[in-house]
């Protein structure tokens, strides 16, 4: 006999396809990458109490979808740029962390070969240009990076991330104005976790919706949920389809939350418990793991066995950064001079 399926049915089975605009493949990549800059993160946070990470350390925990959201839409030669708080965004680039493990190490084998540390993350092979200390320094390198291609005539596309502090530097506004005079191929986004080190933004800037800022310069504008990568894609996507086509620049304020603290020295005093509870109930990383498990994508069999494969990286990246050797003598003479054989003596 054959089975009948009524009007009402073929309706339903429509709208649940139709209703998921993003792949099976791309929720479980999402899923991946997030969990895995989380728990590189959280060991990171671990060595650094135990002093095997020494100097600042800033935790990307609770931002993940910025980076998962991002790449999702990148391609390889695309470019991106930070600010300090750089562990995730080159392992969402597809740097293997254990480099990034051994940098925070000092060792030789770090991808900034062991003299940048937490904040000066670095890889020319995934096109990942920092990891920068000074605060809004990287804005005007990230529109120096897209005029190179531009005047290139390639069609790549820069990321240039910041922080919420960031955007009081004069720096931002100087590179704002060239980069839509010239209309380059950037997006700036601006990560804003609510406070810049201590500070709200409410305290430092008379304008709280940041993306606001960007209507001085006529840049198309607009804040994004930062907490749902399904929000960042999209975002991203119309920026960069719009950079592709040589329309210029977009700033995207991209409204997120650190359920760390600003480094691993601050003691969180001007915020509540409360406060962070409420935005860690709306963790990027649960968001997509609950539309993993609603489709049915993925049991806990296969949950638990890609958090297994996880934990085993994270070990593996210790392990490498453990057992690397520190920088010679002689790195101190290197890097320095852009000409290789510029004369030094060591001693």
């Amino acid at each position: 006999m054959e089975k009948v399926v009524t009007k009402e049915k073929k309706m339903a089975s429509t709208e649940t396809k139709s209703s998921i605009k993003f792949s099976k493949e791309t929720y479980m990549k999402w899923f991946e990458s997030m969990l895995l800059m989380r728990k590189f993160e959280e060991k990171t946070g671990q060595l650094y109490i135990q002093q095997k990470i020494r100097g600042f350390c800033h935790l990307y925990i609770g931002q993940e979808a910025l980076v998962a959201g991002s790449e999702s839409v990148l391609k390889k030669d695309d470019r991106v740029i930070t600010a300090y708080r750089c562990h995730a965004h080159p392992i969402g680039r597809g740097l293997h962390p254990k480099y990034i493990m051994a940098e925070m190490f000092a060792k030789a084998t770090g991808c900034s070969k062991g003299k940048g540390g937490s904040m000066h993350m670095f890889s020319k092979e995934f096109n990942f240009f920092g990891g920068h200390g000074i605060v809004g320094g990287q804005i005007p390198l990230g529109a120096g990076i897209a005029f190179a291609d531009k005047y290139n005539g390639n069609d790549n596309v820069t990321l240039c991330y910041m922080g919420d502090g960031a955007v009081r530097q004069g720096a931002l506004h100087e590179a704002f104005n060239m980069a839509m005079l010239w209309k380059l191929p950037v997006i700036f986004i601006i990560e804003n976790n609510n406070y810049a080190m201590g500070t709200s933004v409410e305290r430092t800037s008379n304008v709280h919706d940041l993306y606001k800022i960007g209507s001085s310069y006529e840049m198309p504008s607009k804040a994004v949920d930062g907490m749902t990568c399904e929000a960042v894609h999209e975002a991203i996507e119309e920026a960069v389809n719009r950079a592709r086509k040589g329309d210029g620049p977009t700033l995207l304020e991209m409204k997120t939350y650190r359920y760390k603290g600003h480094s691993m020295s601050d003691a969180q005093t001007y915020r509540t418990k409360d406060e962070v509870k409420e935005y860690q109930a709306q963790d990027p990383i649960e968001k997509v793991l609950a539309i993993i498990k609603k489709n049915k994508w993925a049991n806990d069999s296969d949950i638990e066995a890609i958090e297994k494969k996880i934990e085993d990286e994270v070990a593996e990246c210790v392990k490498f950064a453990e057992d690397s050797p520190f920088p010679t003598i002689d790195e101190l003479y290197k890097d320095v001079y852009a000409q290789e054989d510029y004369p030094y003596i060591i001693e």
